[in-house]
């Protein structure tokens, strides 16, 4: 799949749609006008940019997803940690953790990641 960037104003706004869809081009109008203050004009070229990057369709009205909030997020981590850290995860996970401790919670889950992941 091509590589999606996204500014931070747009981010904001894919989590928006993220968090409605699916929902009508006329409601983001107006759910822009409160978070961001964006005129209607402004609203659809945003949203007009993020279906052309294939996160979204406009389909009637209608804008739904084409990519889940997770799908982006974790693609957008896959490359994070391919860009910095040479693509070693074990790499990232030293540097994450060299100035603080893990909670025995969260090593549990990290666990239970890792465990799942030699599953699949």
């Amino acid at each position: 799949m091509a590589e999606i960037q996204l500014g931070v104003i747009e981010a904001r706004f894919a989590d928006m749609i993220w968090e409605h869809e699916p929902v009508t081009s006329s409601e983001l109008v107006k759910l822009a006008a409160e978070a961001f203050t964006w005129k209607r004009t402004t609203t659809h070229t945003v949203l007009k940019r993020l279906c052309s990057k294939g996160l979204f369709e406009n389909q009637k009205g209608t804008v739904t997803s084409l990519i889940s909030r997770g799908q982006f997020y974790s693609m957008q981590s896959r490359r994070f940690v391919e860009d910095t850290f040479d693509g070693s995860l074990p790499a990232f996970i030293a540097a994450f953790t060299k100035n603080s401790t893990l909670t025995s919670e969260e090593a549990a889950r990290i666990r239970e990641m890792i465990d799942k992941a030699e599953a699949d």
